[in-house]
């Protein structure tokens, strides 16, 4: 995965992380679609999903 691919889908994530509907969900449509095979997705969705809840956090 490149930055351009972490950060278009870091976006996705904090689009959709507040709205009614699985933010993972759309990660992993937006990871098929660009067709993005990477060892490191555990961590990518690990690092993702630690900085939606560490942003709520802090702005809540």
């Amino acid at each position: 995965m490149n930055l351009i691919e972490a950060i278009i889908l870091g976006i996705v994530q904090g689009l959709t992380e507040f709205l009614p509907v699985s933010s993972s969900g759309h990660i992993e449509l937006g990871k098929a679609l660009l067709s993005i095979q990477s060892a490191d997705n555990l961590l990518f969705s690990i690092v993702v999903h630690g900085a939606t809840a560490l942003s709520t956090i802090l702005f809540s």
